[in-house]
């Protein structure tokens, strides 16, 4: 039986750090859900919420580039052993 190849190890770390960016997408959901809940509870707290939101959203998406970046940086620079 013949081991795992390294265009094969390659693609799995492609693959694995591309995996990062399902957990971005829901965690971007759960953060959008989480701050219409609390405007649709309490609109006059918008002042308060919206920034809040907006940081939190943007630390987040800046955690899926950086998981987007490694994956291309796989894809072009990563040389089989």
């Amino acid at each position: 039986m013949e081991g795992i190849t390294a265009d094969a190890a390659r693609y799995l770390a492609i693959g694995l750090a591309g995996l990062g960016l399902a957990g971005v997408g829901i965690g971007l959901g759960i953060l959008g859900n989480g701050a219409m809940n609390a405007l649709g509870r309490n609109p006059e707290a918008r002042d308060a919420i919206a920034p809040n939101m907006i940081l939190a959203l943007a630390f987040t998406e800046a955690i899926g580039i950086y998981g987007l970046v490694v994956a291309i940086l796989l894809i072009f620079v990563a040389q089989p052993f």
